[in-house]
C-alpha cells in the first residue's frame, strides 16, 4: 500500500468533528461548496485534495499548512518525518556532485543580492506563504537566514529538479518585475522630483536582483 495514503488514513482517523469542520472551512477557496458539503470524514477530504493535485507524497506544503492551522502539531511532526524518510530512501532523487556545487554557489549569490525581496523569489519557486511565515518566525531578526532556509526548503521539495537553471528562470521573472519598477520610478521621479529618494531606494533594490541573475548566468 502507498505509504502516503496510509499516512492520510491515519490522519483522518485522528481528526475530531470540530477539526474536520475547520479543515473544510480552510479549503473553501480550493474546493467547491457542494463537494465540501458532501464530505463526511477526513479521508473524503484528503481524497478530493489528492485528486485535485493539491497534495501528493512530494507535495505536502498545503497539507502541512492545514494541519498547522488546526493546531495539530503531532500530525505536522508525523508529516515531516514522512518527508524526511522519503528523502532518505530516495538517493536517485538528489543532485549529482557537480550540480550540487553549482547550486551552492547560486544560493550564495542569491543570498548576497536578493535581500528584502526574497519572498517574491520564493513565491516564484512555489514556496507557500505558510512555510515562509514559519521560517520568518524561526529567524525573526536574520534576513539572510530567512532566505537561506527558504532556499533549503525549495531544495528539499524539488530534489534533483532543484537546479540552477530552474532558479535562474524564476529569478528572471523577478528581474522582469523589477525592470518594470525601475522604469516606473524613473518616470515618477521625472514628474515628481520630491520622490527621487524613494525612487533611488527601489532602483537600488532592483539592481541587486539584476546582479543576482547576472552572476548565476556566468
Amino acid at each position: 500500500m502507498d505509504p502516503f495514503l496510509t499516512l492520510l488514513h491515519s490522519f483522518s482517523s485522528s481528526l475530531s468533528d470540530t477539526e474536520l469542520s475547520s479543515l473544510k472551512f480552510l479549503c473553501r477557496g480550493k474546493i467547491g461548496k457542494r463537494k465540501l458539503e458532501s464530505v463526511q470524514n477526513g479521508g473524503e477530504l484528503f481524497t478530493i485534495l489528492f485528486e485535485q493535485q493539491l497534495i501528493a507524497s512530494d507535495k505536502v506544503s498545503f497539507l502541512e499548512g492545514l494541519l498547522e492551522s488546526i493546531k495539530r502539531e503531532d500530525l505536522v511532526s508525523q508529516l515531516k518525518q514522512f518527508v524526511e524518510e522519503r528523502e532518505a530512501n530516495a538517493p536517485d532523487d538528489q543532485l549529482d556532485v557537480h550540480e550540487k556545487r553549482l547550486q551552492e554557489a547560486a544560493f550564495e549569490v542569491v543570498c548576497e543580492n536578493v535581500g528584502r525581496d526574497w519572498k517574491m523569489l520564493m513565491r516564484k519557486l512555489g514556496i507557500s506563504e505558510v512555510k515562509m511565515d514559519r521560517i520568518v518566525a524561526a529567524n525573526p531578526f536574520n534576513l539572510r537566514e530567512q532566505l537561506v532556509q527558504s532556499l533549503r526548503e525549495w531544495q528539499k521539495w524539488k530534489g534533483k529538479d532543484a537546479k540552477c537553471s530552474s532558479l535562474q528562470t524564476r529569478l528572471s521573472c523577478c528581474v522582469k518585475l523589477h525592470r518594470e519598477k525601475i522604469h516606473h520610478c524613473h518616470q515618477r521621479c521625472k514628474k515628481h522630483p520630491a520622490g527621487i529618494f524613494c525612487g533611488r531606494h527601489v532602483i537600488y533594490r532592483s539592481q541587486n536582483i539584476l546582479k543576482a541573475e547576472a552572476s548565476i548566468l556566468k
